[in-house]
């Protein structure tokens, strides 16, 4: 088992082991003294993952209950998010008591919002099942949901007493899920560590689960590092949105539907490299992303997309931030106006 603490405000660990899953009621037990355990996932993982779960905290000494939601972006609301918090009351969750959430990044966003606000902040445990879950949104603390008016929107920083990363459950993932997983470990290559970016683009689709277990451990680290020095996203952090301000944009532009978040973070990156670095760069990304069978762009017109960005939370009074990487590990946050920003993406 490897370990990684996480030196926030509230400083838990990160572990990463594969076969886990079937002992986290021991780990758990060990950070929290409740004995009752409420488990948010959604109608794919709970039916891989969630009696493993619950025997192994049942084993332990936990009252277990469990609370399934439809899979995907679309679940990600304040109507999920309400009936999370009836369920909670409904199995009687008091503020000694923790929330385990098991899933992908969907999953983990929505029930750290829930810890963060039922009873004004109870205990959650991440249990993270994607590639995506594992090396970007279990870990930092982000909570959220997404409005009508844009994605996550609405959330809160709250962090979790432990992160578990089973290997093992990337095995069940379809090629497509990998593939969205991958985009994020792609941009922590590009913004800070030239070697991981290396080692991801000696791969492919097909044949990166010989090394994923490195590109979990690198991925986590560098987000441990850039954590802990802005936990609450005020100026070094943002550096993680590399990719992001046109990639939220373009999964807007899809409805959050037929577009992953790792599709729109890969396109995003592709986009934003092509416009202001050099070619032999935008290239090699270009052929990197390709490797993992993820889009360089989208259909969407620009000036559709604009919109998008406006409403962003990267956006702030008449400005917006974004990230551009001119070399491969290293990461420039430009600020501009919004008209300047409407310019330089040619509208």
């Amino acid at each position: 088992m490897k370990t990684i603490h996480i030196r926030t405000s509230k400083p838990y660990d990160v572990l990463i082991e594969r076969g886990s899953i079937a002992k986290c009621g021991e780990y758990i037990s060990s950070v929290t003294k409740s004995q009752k355990a409420a488990v948010i996932t959604d109608d794919i993982v709970g039916g891989l993952y969630s009696e493993a779960v619950c025997a192994s905290l049942r084993s332990c000494g936990f009252d277990v209950g469990v609370f399934t939601f439809p899979n995907g972006e679309a679940s990600k609301n304040l109507d999920i998010l309400s009936k999370i918090y009836n369920y909670l009351c409904e199995f009687g969750i008091t503020r000694s008591d923790s929330l385990i959430a098991l899933g992908g990044g969907v999953v983990g966003d929505i029930t750290g919002l829930a810890a963060a606000t039922f009873l004004r902040g109870i205990d959650f445990v991440q249990i993270p099942t994607t590639l995506l879950a594992q090396v970007d949104s279990s870990v930092g603390g982000k909570t959220a949901v997404d409005i009508p008016g844009g994605k996550n929107l609405v959330g809160a920083f709250k962090q979790p007493v432990l992160v578990i990363c089973d290997s093992n459950t990337l095995s069940t993932l379809p090629e497509a899920e990998l593939a969205c997983g991958m985009a994020e470990a792609i941009k922590y290559g590009m913004i800070r560590d030239k070697e991981l970016f290396k080692l991801i683009e000696s791969y492919d689709i097909s044949n990166v689960d010989e090394v994923i277990d490195d590109i979990v451990y690198a991925s986590i680290d560098i987000k441990r590092d850039v954590v802990e020095h802005d936990e609450f996203d005020r100026g070094e952090r943002f550096i993680l949105n590399f990719g992001h301000t046109l990639g939220h944009a373009i999964e807007g532009w899809h409805n959050y539907t037929d577009y992953t978040h790792g599709m729109g973070v890969a396109a995003g990156m592709c986009m934003m490299t092509d416009r202001f670095c050099a070619p032999e760069l935008a290239e090699r990304l270009r052929r990197c992303v390709t490797a993992y069978k993820l889009p360089t762009g989208t259909e969407a017109p620009m000036e559709e997309l604009l919109p998008y960005c406006s409403v962003d939370k990267k956006r702030e009074l008449d400005s917006i931030s974004f990230i551009v990487c001119e070399e491969v590990g290293k990461a420039e946050i430009r600020r501009v106006k919004l008209d300047e920003f409407y310019r330089l993406m040619g509208v």
